[in-house]
């Protein structure tokens, strides 16, 4: 280990606790949450807060990897402006590095995969007996790790849920049209050459990748999402890839292994090390996992080197130095830069309602939120009495995923139960504002709100305009 990789991974391992989890926003509007990013579509534009979470298999694992959503979003910044003679990106400038904002574009529905190596899927299915792939047909003859003859495009459908599946250059047509279809192709392997090029120089392969497109409303084209990254693409070192490849093909000459993968099971040290996400799959695999069965935890160590490779990577590639930062919580620098850039207000009212009944009480605290100009959800309409498991767990997953402080402001009638259990469960400060069908019942109703048990701390406001700038006021204190 020499003395970079000793001082990069002693900076790792002290920030193994210091992660982003996640990088939900309320405030930011509609939500999608991905397997490493969270989505947010915000008028005309899309903000992506990379998390360090990773995923493998589809799932994502227990385990987040320091700095991993800040280095992926350098490698994409990077791709896409060293790649913008080739096709415009729908990159917007950001105010911080775990943040992507990009223009919202209609996405063509595919994932572009480009394929310059036998290697991953292609692999396995050939040394399976296969030898066509999405309209494309491999010779006898080829290896694993081999370099194709060709550049292969080998495109799949971009599944929300599930596996993406394979696709012809035809099946695309049929959605988008020739002339679109090959211009999605064309631009894939223009893009996947231009990485190549560049990865050669640095001394590393870029072995595949996989590009996502976008329309505007007259039909331009754009590359987005993610361009080059350890997460959509393939890397490894050049030198050892010919070392170790020239071994395995003299290997293989023997006749004694049927295939690559069979040679490495003898000879395990001919395996080429990727400087990629496939690091974590390797390890999992090793770990005994098959698929199905419950993904096990990375150790400390794995994690610092799946994320030096990724940090070494980048440095390699780009030529650039990667910048580690000061010790500041990732969710605390985010949310102040966001907020320096007008971009968010800082803090967020959640309303609950217990009923949607009461959508009239929620009309006059809505009118009272936009008039103290606080940000706010949806209302969330629950019932403490009959879906109390329900509300435990939304008041939970807020709590835990928004990166942004939170003021719940509760409104129930009659027997007011919402306020209490939602108090009784977040850290974060409580108001409710009682529904009163009538002035007869206010007497006995008022009770359930104000009569709370010791160590349950709950704001009872009764006038909704009230409730709304005491929301405000609290919500400036926190953000």
């Amino acid at each position: 280990m020499d003395t970079r990789e000793a001082e990069y991974k002693e900076k790792i391992r002290a920030n193994l606790n210091n992660v982003l989890t996640s990088g939900f926003v309320p405030e930011l509007g509609e939500h999608r949450k991905g397997k490493r990013s969270d989505v947010h579509f915000k008028g005309d534009k899309v903000i992506m807060i990379a998390s360090d979470r990773i995923s493998c298999f589809d799932h994502v694992l227990s385990r987040c990897v320091p700095f991993k959503g800040r280095v992926l979003n350098l490698f994409s910044e990077d791709g896409m402006s060293s790649s913008a003679d080739i096709i415009p990106n729908t990159l917007l400038p950001s105010p911080d590095v775990n943040v992507v904002i990009q223009r919202r574009l209609k996405n063509s529905g595919f994932e572009c995969v480009v394929r310059g190596y036998m290697w991953g899927s292609l692999a396995a299915e050939y040394e399976a007996g296969k030898r066509s792939k999405c309209g494309l047909e491999f010779r006898e003859g080829l290896h694993r790790y081999g370099c194709l003859d060709d550049v292969a495009f080998t495109p799949t459908t971009k599944a929300e849920k599930g596996h993406d599946l394979d696709v012809s250059l035809a099946e695309i047509a049929k959605v988008h049209g020739d002339r679109i279809a090959t211009a999605l192709r064309a631009n894939s392997v223009a893009l996947f050459r231009r990485a190549q090029a560049r990865a050669r120089k640095a001394g590393m392969l870029f072995i595949d990748t996989k590009y996502e497109f976008f329309f505007d409303e007259e039909g331009n084209m754009y590359v987005g999402d993610e361009v080059n990254t350890p997460d959509s693409s393939r890397l490894a070192d050049n030198t050892e890839y010919e070392a170790k490849f020239k071994l395995i093909v003299q290997e293989m000459a023997s006749g004694r292994w049927r295939n690559v993968s069979e040679l490495l099971k003898d000879k395990p040290e001919l395996k080429i090390k990727e400087a990629s996400k496939q690091f974590v799959r390797d390890v999992l695999i090793e770990a005994g996992y098959k698929e199905g069965m419950p993904i096990p935890d990375l150790t400390d160590e794995q994690v610092v080197e799946t994320a030096w490779r990724y940090i070494d990577s980048y440095e390699k590639l780009t030529g650039k130095r990667f910048d580690f930062g000061d010790n500041v919580s990732p969710r605390r620098r985010i949310m102040r830069n966001l907020v320096d850039a007008g971009l968010a207000y800082g803090a967020c009212v959640v309303p609950i309602g217990a009923s949607e009944k009461d959508s009239e009480h929620w009309g006059k605290l809505e009118t009272g939120l936009k008039e103290a100009g606080v940000p706010f959800v949806k209302p969330i309409y629950l019932s403490a009495h009959k879906q109390t498991r329900q509300v435990l767990d939304k008041v939970v997953e807020m709590d835990a995923t928004s990166i942004e402080p939170l003021v719940y402001l509760t409104f129930a009638g009659r027997s007011n139960g919402l306020g209490p259990v939602v108090a009784g469960n977040t850290n974060y400060p409580v108001i409710t504002c009682p529904v009163f069908s009538d002035t007869a019942t206010y007497a006995v109703d008022i009770h359930s709100s104000l009569r709370m048990p010791s160590k349950l701390p709950l704001a009872t406001i009764v006038d909704p305009g009230n409730a709304a700038l005491f929301a405000k006021r609290v919500a400036d204190m926190t953000r």
